[in-house]
């Protein structure tokens, strides 16, 4: 009896363990060109090797199963562990698309809606001022109408980043300390509420905190923590099991990926966090780590309208109203847009609005984001596929998002 019991606890586990994965599939039966994967995998173990890069991980899908799944170079440049497929990375504002579509499914449940003021569930942000700056100082004027949720969701809710740029507003969110100090997302809103906008709401795409402030809507929505509610609905369902805000547990901080000493910093006065040390903040837009496999399980979900074997996280035209430019004639790029040419942006994600256009390759209709630490991702739904490219190397992040994504579209055969 106790060989039979141990037997079928073995089987769970080994059940339990490869339902984590994608299926896996050759490059060649999904129409990639194995030879011009591995050109990626050589230029990344060189540039490990020249210390332009620690180390990476890149995972590339198509037709629902995994082709490819690689490493490069170290895991931690200090230590010299070889990089793993399980890397736990901090993968900073690809949190934005989770919290999104965390929020998405309190949409769906009827309990928040995109039209709804910010205030109804933050009653701090109430009465807002805009700062305007004329002759080298801020003239304070009224918000002419409340913050909605697809604000922060689309990133037009004029609040923005301290630590991108130098306006008036942005030295005054720096000033203030906002990010110093350990405090709860209820706290962080209220410290946000208390400082100006940089834009009137809805009328400029500006990257900023907003889904940090969406991730407290969550709660308030929810009555639960983010952490809690996004654990239940999104990332138990889809088996991503190393996703969260942090990795308290002793057995898994060895996989945590590091970048290069001297490769630390991601923006004015900010340097890359130590995911070991648990704190009250759990930052919707920018505080999760999480490993490749995870993710993939996210944007494949994703790409199949909602669903990931037989559990849906969303419906399939919730998914495509938030893969959809939301960007109106009324809205115009701020001096930052992070999009980039060619792009507009949905909710949680940039969209690609034409061929053309843009700097790198693509297909209108695929959408993106990618986070400061230096990870990627992007899914075209045209291609049937999605990529997922993770790196530690804030310094480094902007050249490979081209180069990765160019190389990997010069690998489709057909």
């Amino acid at each position: 009896m106790k060989i039979l019991i141990s037997v079928q606890i073995l089987a769970l586990f080994i059940t339990s363990a490869f339902s984590q994965n994608l299926p896996q599939t050759k490059p060649a039966d999904v129409g990639l060109s194995s030879e011009r994967l591995e050109r990626i995998m050589t230029m990344l173990r060189d540039d490990s090797a020249k210390g332009t890069i620690p180390g990476a991980v890149l995972l590339v899908a198509r037709h629902g199963k995994v082709a490819w799944f690689e490493t490069a170079g170290v895991l931690n440049p200090q230590t010299k562990a070889p990089m793993t497929r399980d890397a736990i990375f901090r993968i900073y504002s690809m949190s934005k698309p989770i919290t999104t579509v965390a929020a998405m499914t309190l949409f769906e449940d009827g309990k928040i809606s995109l039209s709804d003021p910010l205030q109804r569930y933050i009653p701090a942000f109430a009465h807002m001022q805009v700062g305007v700056e004329k002759d080298g100082k801020l003239e304070m004027v009224p918000a002419r109408r409340p913050i909605t949720i697809q604000d922060l969701m689309r990133h037009t809710s004029g609040l923005t980043y301290g630590i991108f740029g130098t306006s008036l507003v942005k030295k005054m969110y720096n000033d203030a300390k906002i990010l110093d100090g350990d405090y709860t997302n209820a706290e962080f809103a209220e410290r946000v509420a208390k400082l100006p906008l940089i834009y009137q709401p809805g009328t400029t795409w500006e990257y900023s905190h907003s889904t940090d402030i969406l991730g407290r809507v969550v709660e308030v929505a929810s009555g639960m923590s983010l952490y809690q509610y996004e654990k239940q609905r999104v990332l138990d369902p889809l088996g991503m099991n190393d996703t969260g805000f942090y990795v308290t547990e002793p057995v898994r901080q060895p996989r945590i990926a590091e970048p290069n000493a001297n490769d630390r910093t991601i923006g004015i006065g900010a340097v890359m966090n130590d995911p070991r040390i648990a704190g009250k903040w759990e930052s919707g837009g920018g505080g999760m780590v999480s490993t490749t496999m995870d993710y993939a399980r996210f944007l494949q979900m994703m790409l199949n309208g909602g669903t990931l074997n037989g559990k849906r996280i969303l419906g399939p035209r919730t998914i495509a109203y938030m893969t959809s430019d939301q960007l109106t004639d009324g809205i115009v790029p701020g001096p930052l847009y992070i999009p980039g040419p060619g792009y507009g942006f949905g909710l949680g994600f940039a969209v690609r609005r034409t061929t053309g256009g843009a700097t790198d390759n693509g297909s209108p209709g695929d959408y993106t984001w990618n986070g400061v630490g230096g990870t990627h991702f992007w899914v075209d739904p045209k291609e049937d596929m999605f990529v997922v490219f993770m790196i530690q190397s804030p310094r480094q992040r902007a050249h490979y998002m081209t180069v990765i994504r160019d190389m990997v579209y010069a690998a489709i055969e057909k």
